[in-house]
């Protein structure tokens, strides 16, 4: 009998797991896939994670990025420089993701990967997790098995609806100047946008639609933008995705369980920046189970109250997404072009400031740019 069973080894799994096991606790994770392994993310990481840990993340990380580049349409460019106190981290997941889980490990967590979970049951006051190899026991259980696992339907949690996305990855004989930073192009694709980060051979390009429903043409958008970094559409790999934002509150706790990260739609519904939200939502996750399991069951609401005041940030996000990405040009002429755009990016993507500090005035901006003469 494990203390936690935790379903998915991803960055809010993983962090859930470490937190749990450096409390003592016996800690068993249960990954569908074979570690390391691929996952369709661009990667970029805040480096406000090192705040919730002990140990240096140098090691996953390939390429820290100051540099910011935003195009309309592929002209208009824009480029800044971030004044945040730490540059942007860019990692590749499959490095990142088993390096998080080894640091679950070397403080006592068990991994079996290669094993999906094929069911759960509730009974005797604790959680079965059906396996092909078998069942295994735990007290609590946290379901991190992303946008597109079982877990969360499983347990009774609300189901969200996916947006589509793309990734598209490149490889090219030497790197490319303008792939070296951090790239966003608008205008090119409706409701959404693209953004290229560079790999340590190549670049990967990242597509999203945030307001529509269905699934979107990438390819084409895709086929336009590759050609500035270096290679062509076709000679990449393209990995079609879909995202689980944020769409408002509601429970993520039951009975002796929590979801997490992905699964939990814990992602920026203007950013789509799950890494960073996926890993806060695991360490507040460990934090009310190992108080759980003090006796205290109550512990686990206060997981949910957590992730609420979070998404009391995120509420300002997402309706900033819908007055930029209904009218993109005048979103890009009065917000991204302005001088302090860099600046206010930055701070919001390593965490310096809140959505909800600058949400009335971007809000105000855009909106009063439909009436160029009204103040």
């Amino acid at each position: 009998m494990y203390d936690c069973i935790v379903v998915g080894a991803g960055p809010a799994g993983s962090s859930a797991a470490y937190h749990l096991a450096k409390q003592g606790r016996t800690v068993l994770i249960i990954e569908k896939a074979s570690l390391p392994r691929y996952k369709a993310c661009t990667g970029a990481v805040s480096p406000l994670i090192a705040e919730w840990f002990d140990f240096d993340f140098d090691p996953a990380i390939a390429y820290k990025l100051r540099q910011l580049r935003y195009t309309w349409k592929l002209g208009d460019e824009v480029t800044g420089e971030l004044e945040t106190n730490d540059p942007i981290w860019i990692v590749q997941r499959d490095v990142f993701d088993h390096f998080l889980t080894q640091q679950a490990i070397a403080q006592g967590a068990e991994l079996k990967d290669n094993m999906p979970a094929l069911g759960i049951q509730f009974t005797n006051e604790h959680w079965l997790v059906a396996t092909a190899n078998g069942d295994f026991a735990g007290r609590y259980l946290i379901a991190a098995d992303g946008a597109h696992g079982p877990l969360s339907k499983w347990l009774g949690f609300k189901e969200t609806k996916l947006k589509s996305a793309a990734t598209l990855e490149v490889k090219t004989a030497t790197p490319n100047a303008q792939a070296q930073a951090m790239n966003f192009e608008f205008g090119l694709l409706k409701s959404g946008c693209l953004w290229c980060f560079p790999r340590t051979e190549g670049y990967v390009i990242g597509a999203a639609n945030f307001l529509s429903k269905g699934t979107q043409d990438y390819q084409t958008v895709l086929a336009q933008y590759a050609p500035i970094f270096g290679g062509s559409y076709h000679e990449g790999t393209t990995h079609p995705a879909s995202l689980k934002l944020w769409e408002g509150k509601h429970p993520l706790h039951t009975q002796q369980a929590v979801v997490v990260g992905e699964a939990a739609a814990i992602v920026d519904p203007l950013t789509a920046e799950g890494v960073r939200h996926g890993m806060y939502s695991g360490v507040k996750a460990a934090e009310a189970i190992h108080i759980a399991l003090q006796g205290k069951p109550e512990a686990l609401a206060n997981y949910t109250q957590a992730i609420h005041e979070w998404g009391n940030n995120m509420q300002w996000a997402q309706r900033i997404a819908q007055v930029f990405f209904r009218a993109q040009g005048i979103g890009y002429k009065v917000g991204i072009k302005r001088p302090t755009a860099t600046k206010r990016m930055g701070q919001l993507l390593t965490g310096e400031i809140q959505y909800s500090d600058i949400a009335n005035r971007v809000i105000k901006r855009m909106s009063t740019g439909f009436f160029p003469g009204r103040k």
